[in-house]
């Protein structure tokens, strides 16, 4: 938490929630879009204009914001979630949004396996452990003895993907904490803007007015979603308010019944409170691992 700052452990759950809301409304209106628009133009949307939202953020200071201490990690965490909202994009277009958001919470169980090489930290059995409980819960939510590749086919290979390049740019994360949380929001959105400006015209497909609006929403509920996020964090615990980011399940089957009819089956449910349930011990154990230093 940011120093200096009160700590408001309600408001910081309630950014939270809200943080949640925005990913999850950005992930059903792409879902939506790639239904009529391609890939790259779907996912240009995002973060060009997240990128205005990041500017807004910076407001004045953003000459000064725009300087990093750690310029070749920030660009390769740029690199790093622009590669994780495509693959992530790719897999949700044939999988049901509220699978794809339980196979995404296998990301804070991966950076404690990258965390070993990255960063040099140790695990213990019991985290290890927590470890195995969470990848148990993948197959049942993937069920790879089902014929083909699963239950959902190759949809699964680039949510897998996704999750496993979302835990380096978590691990990246931490390698920038140095740098003002608005300097990294801007770093991100920019460079994913730039990235996807340069090759989207081979993929575009001119937007009706309605669609329009959607693909600028997009960029906005990404945008506020970590604005949000950095409110959360600053105004409480990370132990407090992490937990709620698995209220993002809630939304995405809320979102996959209304829009697409989609209701998450048994397996989903059972293999997600499995995922969770070991995301939290693990959190916890690191947590308690961190106090004893």
């Amino acid at each position: 938490m940011a120093t200096g700052m009160k700590e408001n452990r309600a408001a910081g759950i309630i950014w939270m929630l809200a943080t949640m809301f925005c990913f999850i409304t950005l992930d059903a209106i792409m879902k939506h879009l790639m239904e009529s628009y391609s890939l790259v133009q779907v996912t240009w949307a995002r973060f060009f204009f997240a990128t205005i939202i990041a500017a807004l953020a910076c407001g004045r200071d953003i000459g000064r914001l725009a300087k990093t201490r750690h310029p070749k990690p920030q660009l390769l965490r740029s690199v790093l979630l622009m590669s994780t909202t495509a693959m992530f994009n790719a897999g949700i277009r044939t999988t049901p949004l509220a699978t794809g958001t339980t196979i995404m919470f296998l990301s804070p169980i991966l950076v404690t396996i990258l965390a070993i090489p990255l960063l040099g930290e140790k695990v213990g059995l019991r985290r290890w452990a927590g470890v195995v409980l969470g990848f148990t819960g993948a197959l049942i939510v993937v069920r790879p003895w089902e014929e083909g590749l699963g239950a959902y086919g190759h949809g699964v290979l680039f949510l897998l993907a996704a999750a496993f390049l979302n835990a380096n740019y978590q691990i990246l994360t931490r390698k920038v904490r140095g740098d003002d949380p608005r300097t990294s929001l801007l770093y991100t959105a920019a460079a994913g803007a730039v990235v996807t400006s340069l090759i989207v015209p081979w993929f575009w497909s001119w937007p009706t007015g309605f669609d329009w609006l959607l693909l600028i929403a997009s960029g906005l509920a990404g945008g506020l979603g970590h604005l949000f996020l950095i409110r959360s964090f600053q105004a409480a615990p990370a132990s407090v308010v992490a937990p709620f980011s698995y209220s993002s399940l809630l939304w995405a089957a809320l979102f996959g019944f209304v829009i697409w009819g989609d209701w998450p089956e048994l397996w989903t449910w059972a293999g997600a409170a499995i995922i969770i349930g070991s995301g939290l011990y693990i959190f916890h154990r690191e947590r308690l691992a961190h106090e004893d230093r």
